[in-house]
């Protein structure tokens, strides 16, 4: 495993600069967001695909410091009802996807997207319970019409690429747990996996070891976030997991995320770190911050040195006991 980071999080400095400190981090790899709804202050993939010299200097800045791309991620919604958005997301994907040919990048990291209701709506749905039935029609409508029909044909152009697609599992998107992104997989091809994150597992109550073991099976977790959710030991009880509450209301949400080990104790990390070495997983471990109580140097300081001795570098070669 290699630790990482995504570099949305440092948008505000200029490339170069970020891959710099980035570097001085001690960190071996880069997720670099192409556009969507994180944007792509540090990549423009139809630029880059348009001029080779521009191309050139973008390798030649990651080559110099010796640090990896382990994702380029796109996060966007290519289904949603709104078709200028959609095109855009759409487009950005795909741009994102032959740029990452041209750069031996694995994967792209994104979201599943969420159609409306019909044809006839003006924004995404996302459904949470089967009941009345309409909420039951409405998801077969958005799978059978929607999601299924755009991902089979995405699967193809992935593989006509050698590249793969991480979705992310989010609640909002028809993509939100194991069940959910295991049936993408099935419906539509094995191009497509998973992003992990736990953080996203955490708030709705999944156990993240039992879901990478269940991914792990499949072969299907392609890549992984490291970053953590708090679980409100006051409002969560009284108001469950369902919360639309703005992400700077920190004191009355059930939840907020947190940087890794803020949500969760070594322990948990540790665990879910073996998990990861027990299904095979060898790729990055990309801190992601997005904890309202600390400014972004000191929640991506407190990750990298939280981390770096949860990670487990080398596995048993040879196991000399057995």
């Amino acid at each position: 495993m290699k630790l990482g980071v995504f570099a949305v999080l440092f948008s505000k400095k200029p490339f170069e600069e970020a891959l710099d400190y980035i570097k001085e981090s001690g960190l071996d790899t880069v997720e670099i967001g192409t556009g969507g709804y994180i944007g792509n202050a540090h990549c423009k993939p139809a630029e880059l695909l348009a001029d080779k010299v521009k191309l050139k200097d973008f390798k030649d800045a990651l080559e110099s410091r010796g640090i990896q791309i382990s994702a380029l991620s796109c996060h966007g919604n290519p289904l949603h009802p709104n078709q200028n958005i959609s095109q855009e997301h759409h487009r950005v994907f795909q741009d994102t996807v032959r740029l990452a040919e041209k750069l031996s990048v694995e994967q792209v990291v994104t979201f599943s997207g969420c159609p409306g209701e019909s044809d006839f709506s003006l924004h995404p749905v996302w459904i949470t319970c089967p009941w009345p039935t309409d909420f039951s029609e409405v998801v077969n409508w958005q799978w059978n019409e929607k999601v299924i029909p755009y991902w089979k044909e995405q699967n193809e152009f992935l593989k006509e690429h050698g590249v793969k697609a991480a979705i992310e599992p989010h609640p909002g998107f028809v993509v939100y747990n194991t069940e959910t992104l295991l049936r993408l997989r099935r419906e539509c091809g094995d191009q497509i996996g998973a992003n992990f994150d736990p953080s996203h597992y955490f708030w709705q109550g999944m156990d993240p070891v039992a879901c990478i073991r269940a991914l792990g099976r499949e072969k299907a977790l392609f890549h992984f976030h490291a970053k953590d959710t708090k679980i409100d030991g006051q409002n969560h009880p009284l108001n469950g997991v369902l919360d639309t509450k703005s992400y700077s209301d920190i004191a009355n949400r059930s939840w907020v995320f947190r940087t890794v080990g803020y949500g969760h104790g070594e322990d948990t990390w540790r665990d879910i770190v073996s998990a990861l070495q027990t299904i095979g997983y060898d790729g990055a471990i990309s801190i992601e911050h997005e904890d309202g109580l600390m400014s972004i140097e000191e929640g991506f300081t407190k990750a990298v040195a939280f981390l770096k001795d949860k990670l487990i570098g080398e596995g048993a070669v040879e196991m000399w006991w057995a």
